[in-house]
């Protein structure tokens, strides 16, 4: 979906504000469902280096919580920013929880998922951590979720995103 105005979908930030990826005030955007209790949740080490390496070149990670799958995200948003926290020193923005399959899934999910994956398969979050990476002009890479962060292919795409971002 190379489509600009997915930037302006809305969606409810840890506070309950109203905010869409334009407001996050980076270029290019991973975007991550994550989860607390899952095996991938060491993945958030990754991200928050990655936040780290390249939010002054303006990118950032954006988390949305999601308890979709074996219940791996049971707590209060305020229990999800307390481990983020603590645990993996999360400087990047999380989100209120979102549904991201299923006819409640949130808006912005139902936009990115009709984004391919480097097999051509769209459709489906398979599960915690897919990640999708939004450029500047809003076009959408998707990474799935054992792909690791700091993978050459999503490292990649980030440099190449934020060179066409003109950062």
């Amino acid at each position: 979906m190379a489509d600009a105005t997915l930037r302006q979908i809305p969606f409810t930030d840890a506070e309950g504000a109203s905010k869409t990826l334009d407001d996050i005030g980076a270029d290019v955007l991973l975007v991550v469902n994550v989860a607390s209790k899952c095996g991938l949740t060491p993945q958030y080490t990754q991200l928050e280096q990655l936040q780290q390496r390249y939010a002054d070149r303006g990118f950032s990670v954006i988390g949305f919580p999601c308890n979709q799958f074996f219940g791996q995200e049971p707590g209060s948003i305020e229990k999800i920013l307390e481990f983020c926290s603590t645990s993996y020193g999360v400087t990047f923005p999380i989100n209120d929880k979102v549904k991201v399959n299923g006819r409640s899934a949130h808006d912005l999910y139902k936009a990115l998922k009709e984004t391919p994956d480097a097999d051509g398969r769209a459709g489906r979050v398979e599960w915690n951590f897919e990640k999708f990476l939004v450029g500047a002009d809003g076009s959408v890479q998707r990474f799935r979720p054992k792909q690791l962060p700091d993978s050459v292919e999503i490292v990649s795409a980030i440099e190449t995103a934020l060179t066409e971002a003109g950062r």
